[in-house]
């Protein structure tokens, strides 16, 4: 099955709707690991379902002409990519309503998290994620494919080319560096 989806992928790179079409039912179940675990650190009373995350997302990705698909691992953690722009659009979306409107917090009694802490949160991720790119675009990389494509370490070394060994290392480095971080 990995070598259908990378022949799926050049195919379609090469403009075939037949591969378009038989592409998407290879990749859905794995997308919507991907979209649940995205949606798992969200709050339970979000508007996307995983349905929702897979489908917007998946649409994003098929529509970039300028992603030259490499392979499944690369496709994945493209996918996992798209669908963490998604929901951070939607964290800065409410945020921006919690400033302008003069809503009543609302709080789930189960968690006793709220809402728009959550979306704070999410976005103080992906700020964090965005200032390691600044100083090591590798190490960013390995954190989005490993956290948010939930991509194996090997998988991430034939995506980037490099070894197991390399990714192990900079993955530990990237959760160090993110963690004082966002603590501090």
């Amino acid at each position: 099955m990995r070598d259908d989806i990378t022949q799926l992928l050049i195919e379609f790179k090469d403009g075939s709707r037949k591969a378009y079409n038989q592409l998407f039912p290879l990749v859905y179940n794995r997308l919507k690991q991907i979209a649940g675990r995205e949606l798992a650190r969200e709050d339970k009373g979000h508007t996307y379902s995983q349905t929702d995350l897979v489908h917007e997302g998946y649409f994003r990705l098929i529509n970039q002409n300028k992603v030259k698909w490499q392979d499944r691992a690369h496709f994945y953690a493209i996918a996992a990519k798209s669908m963490r722009r998604i929901l951070i659009d939607h964290a800065r979306k409410k945020r921006a309503q919690k400033r302008g409107g003069d809503k009543r917090a609302q709080t789930f009694i189960d968690e006793i998290m709220n809402i728009d802490k959550q979306a704070e949160e999410l976005i103080n991720i992906d700020e964090a994620l965005d200032r390691l790119a600044a100083l090591d675009e590798r190490m960013a990389k390995v954190v989005e494919f490993r956290y948010f494509g939930e991509m194996t370490f090997e998988d991430i070394a034939e995506v980037m080319d490099l070894s197991a060994r390399t990714i192990k290392r900079d993955w530990a480095q990237a959760r160090g560096w993110l963690y004082k971080e966002l603590r501090g």
